[in-house]
């Protein structure tokens, strides 16, 4: 590429009088060779005005691990957040508007199905024909476990062949996009056109940004928006947009597990079992999920009443795959919201129970075993989850009788013709004492055994909890909000219950599943509502500095045009758990390295911690790109060289950088035309 940056030292341009002359470390280490002209030390503050939303709909899509879900909200009454549809299918007792997330392709890679439907027609496939096909279930940890995420990066179907992750995600999210539009198109009084629809998907909060930006790029390839209008699409943080439902709900909306103190699995007065006011609950929703629409307060609920300017609170997102903790305080009387310390959280969702299983059963029948029926039964093993997942969801503490999940008849006789003997003997012949078997071919589960099960995950949820609620930034936290489709498991209930019932309130949502879901239609709506954010890292660039004998290492000196130079610093943008507020933005100017020169490209680097001075210190990594595409330079009248009049021999660009919103943004300008510069920000190419 002609028009790239030269990383030939000899073309870094250094300002000659500046004292502390910052440029890009090109030096002989293939960075781009671009020179800063402005520290500019700290971000400014640009308020954004309040303005109407520019869109006639707002559609949200939750993206969960094990389940995901759309809503929408029409601007003129944005009070009235509309639910999906119910869909065919679905599993005995569990009450649920959202669709597993797996998706289904055809043996030629074709999209066939997402949801229930993909589950149940791959169920009832030829186990030899459904060996050929493509299922993908729970593929979003994927993205969360990838440290080096790419648009190249694979998924592996359950029958092990492999696809672009890119393509399985743009597939459902193209999926939810035909809904949700018909939907919306039912329900509006006018033709609505593409543009007049603003896209909202979640993502973890504890995601980094190259995950963030693969799902904007699946976004783009499902067609949901046009990269040319990214502003059509927002990224909203899972327990943010819970965060911001929470602060509508009103008291009759919520259960509060403060309110009654338990002891040994009864109440005080031991006049009623402790998980009676779950079924209550449980009933509630069941009865109000016949109908789709949700009111919300136009101001904030009743419980915020209680709150008062400065009071803090954590948002414990528990789902499928991570659990997501963000600490929030409410800012009175505009109801805005202000995080107080970065997002933490981890792997420890709710299908760290259904790995627990996994492994149960490669202790009874051998994990050879398993893994081979796994490869030739895929779809029998499915069956065998579904089956787990609807008994696990009536798990509950202290609960007398066991838990019966049946084995597929195919698992049975598949085992009898591997083992050469029943899957009875081979759970006599296990240690496993807390597994029986019953006559009518099902695994029993003790309390014992589903104890075990839950209590890795759960331990970890409730040890960060803790830990978070340790740090001076989060100490007096009045209010500890659980939400997410695990916040719905009594036995996850009970042991938060225990360990912190008498330090704050626990409350969680009636609608615990859909609370994500609602909040970002919310954010979607007015996605300032969240005046200030954490970083959760040290971001900046490598530059030169005046080389200072005794302070900066030899092995750093650079000696051009007779000045010795420091290389590899690292100058910062902005510091990790530093607070950023929306709107503010980090400056820096820089000026081609060369006449003539098109593009510039910057080289972003990250750290999880600020104790960092050069870019090739421990735990420092190259973690993205700036490009900077340089617009053919006007003509100067009079200026020398050229012949249809000159160009400047110093040319500025200044680039705009904002790392108060969910994702990080830049513009640039040309300062010398006044010119907006193309600029780009990528994660994902590294």
């Amino acid at each position: 590429m002609a028009d790239m940056v030269d990383p030939d030292p000899n073309s870094l341009q250094i300002p000659g009088d500046s004292p502390s002359a910052p440029s890009s470390p090109a030096t002989a280490r293939n960075d781009c060779s671009i020179t800063p002209l402005t520290p500019s030390p700290s971000p400014r503050v640009e308020v954004r005005p309040r303005m109407a939303c520019p869109f006639s709909v707002v559609v949200a899509i939750d993206f969960g691990t094990t389940s995901s879900g759309y809503a929408f909200s029409f601007t003129q009454d944005s009070e009235a957040i509309h639910m999906m549809k119910r869909w065919e299918g679905g599993d005995p007792g569990v009450a649920n508007q959202k669709s597993p997330t797996c998706l289904l392709l055809t043996p030629d890679l074709r999209f066939h199905s997402f949801g229930f439907a993909a589950r149940d027609f791959y169920h009832d496939l030829d186990p030899e024909e459904a060996r050929h096909w493509l299922y993908f279930d729970k593929f979003k940890m994927k993205i969360h476990s990838t440290s080096d995420l790419t648009m190249e990066t694979e998924l592996e179907a359950v029958n092990g062949r492999r696809v672009r992750a890119i393509e399985v995600f743009a597939h459902a999210l193209r999926f939810f996009r035909e809904h949700a539009l018909k939907e919306v198109k039912d329900q509006s009084s006018s033709v609505l056109e593409g543009e007049e629809i603003r896209w909202v998907i979640t993502v973890p909060a504890v995601w980094r940004q190259p995950a963030k930006q693969f799902m904007r790029e699946a976004a783009y390839l499902a067609g949901l928006v046009s990269p040319d209008c990214p502003e059509q699409l927002l990224i909203a943080l899972e327990p943010e947009a819970a965060s911001i439902y929470c602060r509508k709900l009103r008291l009759h909306q919520v259960l509060d597990l403060s309110l009654q103190p338990i002891t040994n699995g009864f109440d005080l007065d031991g006049s009623k079992p402790f998980d009676s006011s779950f079924r209550q609950a449980r009933e509630q929703l069941r009865r109000s999920r016949h109908s789709r629409t949700f009111l919300v307060e136009s101001g904030t609920g009743e419980l915020w009443s209680e709150l008062q300017t400065g009071d803090r609170y954590i948002v414990a997102d528990c789902g499928g795959g991570t659990v997501d903790l963000t600490v929030h305080q409410i800012e009175q009387p505009q109801g805005t919201l202000k995080e107080l310390y970065k997002a933490s959280g981890g792997p420890y969702g709710a299908v760290g129970v259904d790995l627990a299983f996994e492994a149960m059963l490669c202790q009874i029948f051998g994990e050879d075993f398993i893994q081979s029926f796994k490869a030739k039964r895929p779809a029998a093993w499915v069956d065998l989850t579904i089956a787990f997942e609807a008994r696990k969801r009536t798990a509950a503490p202290g609960r007398a009788n066991a838990l019966n999940i049946s084995l597929p008849f195919s698992f049975i006789d598949f085992y009898k013709t591997h083992r050469g003997q029943s899957v009875e003997a081979a759970l006599r012949r296990s240690n496993v004492n807390i597994v029986k078997w019953s006559s009518q071919g099902m695994l029993r589960l003790t309390q014992e055994a589903m104890n075990e099960l839950f209590q890795p995950t759960i331990t970890n949820i409730v040890k960060h909890i803790e830990d978070l609620m340790a740090k001076p930034e989060v100490r007096g936290v009045r209010f500890l909000f659980l939400v997410g489709g695990f916040a719905e498991s009594s036995m996850l209930q009970k042991a938060v219950q225990k360990a912190l019932g008498r330090v704050c309130r626990i409350i969680i949502p009636h609608d615990v599943g859909l609370t994500i879901l609602k909040g970002a239609v919310l954010f979607g709506l007015d996605p300032t509502v969240v005046r200030v954010r954490r970083c959760p890292l040290t971001y900046g660039v490598g530059v030169l500095n005046r080389f200072i004998e005794g302070r900066h290492p030899r092995d750093k000196l650079l000696i051009k045009d007779g000045r010795e130079w420091c290389t590899d610093i690292l100058d910062r943008f902005v510091s990790v758990d530093q607070s950023v507020a929306l709107g503010e933005v980090v400056r820096r100017s820089y000026t081609p390295a060369r006449l003539g020169q098109r593009k510039i490209i910057i080289n972003i680097y990250c750290s999880t911690t600020d104790d960092v001075t050069y870019i090739d210190d421990p735990g420092v990594r190259k973690c993205g790109t700036i490009t900077l595409d340089l617009p053919e330079p006007l003509p100067i009248p009079g200026a020398v060289g050229g012949a249809g009049g000159g160009v400047p021999e110093r040319r500025e660009i200044r680039a705009a950088m904002q790392f108060g919103d969910t994702e990080i943004k830049v513009t640039a300008v040309d300062i010398m035309s006044n010119r907006s510069v193309r600029a780009s920000i990528d994660f994902l190419s590294n």
